[in-house]
């Protein structure tokens, strides 16, 4: 169907929806069923029983494989029995946590989907853009992805960016006319939107006639779905780190086997046992459990209403060291209330708070009624020079749109103006906002076919383009004592922190052209309103914690100066010495003079995104990690220059999304720092499972080491290594991925980005304690053998039990950086019902008779559990204590 070809009318009946209804509820669910999910069709996932064998396609598990099989053939059947086991319980655990990981990223990207505006049954509401049906009828505003492909039915001034489609990055103009012509190409099909482009100026109100693969953007849907997974930089580091171990641990191995069979051991007993340590040694859950540890991370931020959109985020979050926020929704309620007018040369106050539509005026603390001269003008004006709705939802108002429009919209209600009064007028033609123009204007037709351009926007912009103001009932030349007047109404509303409009009006006859240059001129001034965005409650707690974990806030606003330097002191984020830029100033700056300043610096005021992006760049340039928060479609080139980029979730135009890397559901400053504190706690726990991991397998071969060099028997048999490395390793370092943070994690100045995974004496840590480890079990096995060298099982026994036992203290010690004792051992429920868990479990191998023989153990009486305990809690006690004794 040439869609484009078709009038307006045509389109309607054709899909069978008025543009002014919408389609119900039932002609949305038969068509979902015709036409499906309207989405993209992506790669096809991966099938659960081939996500099973990849877990065994890792180099050393498929060794230990070939091991098995030649125990086998040897006839060591219940060895190769019980390795097939271990590595088939290994292989589970892997499955279910990259299923775990999957089911994690899938329910983030359907949290991050793109929403859409759909009017059904006569009301507006919003949706996933996935759920948008053929007929559907849709607004788009600047900043939006265009949700399906759309017949525009109406334009006000909307241009869109198609280069997703065509290469071709200028703006499109869109109308609602139809195109005559045969074969067009989609970037002539003007009065078209198409799914996945972006609206760049203007608003508009579409059809929707094509969805899912039937768009044009389904034709190139393969070159979406092939996108790559890049790791992030800590999985890359990692991924190295494991290269380094495999060789370390297949030398050492070999070392042991060589050693074992110079000394006259059975060659097949050393293979074996030099297989089974070097699977020990390579903590191949080490990728495993990142990936979990992230995904997690990301759930409980999203409990937390923050969106990760990419994984290398969670780590530079605990990097940050500047937080760039927005004002308004961000460290604001986002409510905007007019609390005053200036009309007639006199200030009016307005009583009640956010989007109650209950509320009075006052006039020298005397109530104004509704005749006051032009009061009710006024204020009609502002509701039609205005694109939000004011919508009610179980008793309770709120705001579809900007929430300055929507403040002009309650401030009318409170005067009695209803949607019946805007419903005389008709828009023929709208110059929509944006943050370079600072303003907006309507011309509007009366039902005597009279028309009236009117524009709103900020005073300092309105007030050059004024040449007449409205005073009482007439209207008069506006002089220099009254711009003036006006000027020093604006700076007391600004110390109030109040943000001012301004609002004028021009008559215009339908001679007069519609050109935008001719329009804004030779105002009428009508008068000022005041509003305030209170701040946040929890918003003061957060910027101070922030201070104490060494964050720097600073407040970007396109608000006056005054209002913008009320409500930081306010929330306590402009000290008393603390600078304030406005964006004029930073016209004449360069990048290099304004690093000389920018530290000293807290609010940036009346600034463009322009500016933003400045801003960032100098406190990058000062080394400086810096998080930018945004929502507009200007704001996308500073957010993605930053090192993490913020977008709102509720506000943040689609674009503004897609360039960021984490999502505010909630549009809330105190979610940055939670979001942040929660990056820290990852980054901290992923370290601590390393280093458990890896003291615990350093301990291990270790042991097998020693044992050789001093001629002594295995202390360990394979199958008891391979248990060690399932039951031990697995599911403490899980736990430790869900410890909580620290109570000093916002006490601490961030993390150097350039850190490694083994700084702050990890590494240290991670050797020390492997020795200790170690030594220990070869202590253990040393005892007992010298006293009973007839019973080597015994022997084997005490050592497995205290190889399990000290690294089961070990786990309690990794939770705290410096030592066991700085935290409560019980703080980590998942912990400690982890190692109940391996202890059980090693209960059971050492004392049920059926499987004494499988892993090579016996039975122990009580007076050996007291020097297993006294043995295995050496080296984490002796490390507490040596780290006190220094304090």
């Amino acid at each position: 169907m040439k869609w484009y070809q078709l009038d307006v009318e045509k389109v309607e009946q054709k899909l069978h929806v008025l543009s002014s209804k919408g389609l119900n509820k039932k002609q949305v669910e038969e068509r979902r069923k015709q036409y499906g999910e309207n989405e993209l069709k992506s790669q096809k996932h991966t099938p659960r029983w081939l996500i099973f064998l990849k877990q065994f396609q890792d180099f050393m598990v498929i060794v230990l494989l070939a091991a098995t099989l030649i125990a086998g053939l040897l006839g060591e059947y219940v060895d190769a029995i019980a390795i097939m086991i271990i590595v088939l319980v290994n292989g589970l655990i892997g499955y279910f946590q990259e299923q775990k990981a999957e089911k994690s990223l899938e329910k983030l990207k359907e949290l991050s989907a793109p929403m859409a505006n759909v009017l059904r049954e006569g009301k507006w509401e919003k949706i996933p853009s996935r759920e948008v049906v053929v007929g559907d009828i849709v607004r788009m505003n600047s900043g939006d992805r265009v949700p399906a492909d759309v017949r525009i039915t109406k334009s006000n001034s909307m241009e869109t960016e198609e280069s997703a489609l065509t290469g071709e990055s200028l703006p499109v103009v869109k109308h609602a006319t139809a195109i005559r012509k045969d074969h067009l190409d989609a970037q002539d099909q003007t009065n078209m939107g198409f799914m996945g482009t972006l609206v760049t100026r203007g608003s508009g109100i579409g059809v929707v006639v094509g969805t899912g693969m039937n768009t044009v953007m389904g034709q190139i849907a393969s070159l979406m779905a092939n996108t790559k997974k890049t790791p992030t930089p800590l999985e890359r580091r990692l991924a190295e780190l494991g290269k380094i171990l495999i060789v370390v641990a297949l030398l050492l191995t070999a070392l042991v086997v060589v050693l074992g069979v110079l000394e006259g051991k059975p060659t097949y007993d050393m293979f074996l046992a030099g297989v089974s340590l070097a699977v020990a040694a390579i903590p191949e859950g080490l990728p495993a459990i990142v990936t979990v540890a992230l995904s997690l991370g990301v759930q409980r931020m999203i409990r937390k209403k923050a969106i990760v959109r990419k994984l290398s985020a969670v780590e530079t979050l605990g990097t940050a060291s500047v937080i760039c926020s927005d004002k308004t929704g961000t460290m604001t309620e986002n409510q905007m209330t007019v609390k005053e007018l200036f009309l007639n040369g006199k200030h009016i106050y307005v009583s009640g708070d956010g989007y109650d539509i209950h509320g009075d005026f006052f006039l020298n603390n005397k109530k104004v009624e509704t005749d006051y001269p032009n009061l009710r003008k006024m204020l009609l004006y502002g509701t039609l020079c205005n694109n939000s709705s004011l919508m009610v939802k179980k008793g309770k108002y709120f705001i579809d749109g900007d929430p300055t429009d929507g403040a002009l919209l309650v401030a009318a209600r409170k005067i009695g103006l209803k949607p019946i009064d805007e419903e005389k007028f008709k828009i023929i033609k709208e110059i929509p906002f944006d943050s370079d123009r600072k303003r907006m204007s309507v011309i509007v037709e009366d039902e005597n076919g009279k028309r009236l351009l009117i524009t709103k926007g900020a005073p300092d912009v309105l007030l050059p383009r004024t040449s007449f103001q409205l005073k009482d009932k007439n209207r008069e030349v506006l002089k220099k004592e009254d711009k003036v007047k006006i000027e020093m109404a604006i700076k007391d509303m600004a110390n109030n922190a109040l943000r001012t409009i301004a609002i004028g009006i021009r008559p215009l006859t339908t001679k007069d052209t519609l050109d935008d240059a001719f329009l804004e001129k030779e105002l009428t001034f009508i008068g000022l309103y005041g509003m305030i965005d209170p701040p946040r409650k929890e918003v003061k707690a957060a910027i101070e914690e922030c201070r104490q974990a060494g964050i720097k806030t600073v407040m970007i606003t396109g608000d006056h100066v005054n209002t913008a330097s009320a409500i930081a002191r306010n929330l306590n984020l402009l000290p008393e010495n603390g600078l304030v830029l406005e964006g004029h100033q930073l016209n004449q700056m360069s990048v290099e003079e304004l690093e000389d300043i920018i530290d000293d610096t807290y609010v940036f005021a009346r600034v463009t995104p322009e500016h933003k992006l400045k801003i960032v760049k100098a406190f990058q340039e000062k080394g400086h990690i810096v998080a930018m928060t945004g929502d507009g479609v200007n704001d996308a080139p500073a957010i993605k220059a930053s090192d993490i980029g913020i977008s709102m979730g509720i506000n943040g135009t689609d674009v503004t999304k897609e360039a960021s890397s984490l999502v505010l559901m909630d549009d809330n400053f105190a979610t940055i720092k939670s979001a942040i504190k929660e990056g820290r706690n990852i980054y901290e726990n992923i370290r601590k499972f390393i280093r458990y991991l890896l003291a615990s397998n350093v301990g291990e071969i270790l042991v097998m080491l020693f044992a050789m060099l001093l001629a002594l028997p295995l202390p360990l048999v394979p199958v008891q290594i391979l248990w060690v490395n399932l039951v031990t390793d697995g599911l403490p370092a899980m736990a430790l991925g869900l410890d909580k943070a620290e109570e000093n994690a916002m006490k601490q100045p961030p993390r150097n980005p350039k850190e490694g995974v083994f700084s702050r004496g990890l590494g240290f840590k991670i050797i020390s304690r492997g020795i200790l480890i170690g030594l220990v079990t070869l202590i253990a096995f040393m005892v007992t053998y010298q006293n009973t060298p007839e019973n080597l099982v015994y022997a084997q026994t005490v050592a497995f039990t205290t190889l399990v036992m000290a690294q089961l203290i070990h786990v309690f010690d990794c939770r705290a950086e410096n030592s066991i004792f700085d935290r409560n051992p019980f703080g980590n429920i998942y912990l400690v019902v982890a190692v109940l868990s391996s202890i059980l479990l090693l209960l059971v191998v050492i004392y049920w008779e059926p499987l004494q023989p499988i892993f090579h153990t016996t039975s122990l009486p009580l007076k050996d559990w007291l020097l297993i305990g006294a043995l295995s809690a050496i080296p984490t006690v002796l490390f507490a204590f040596k780290r006190s004794n220094k304090e």
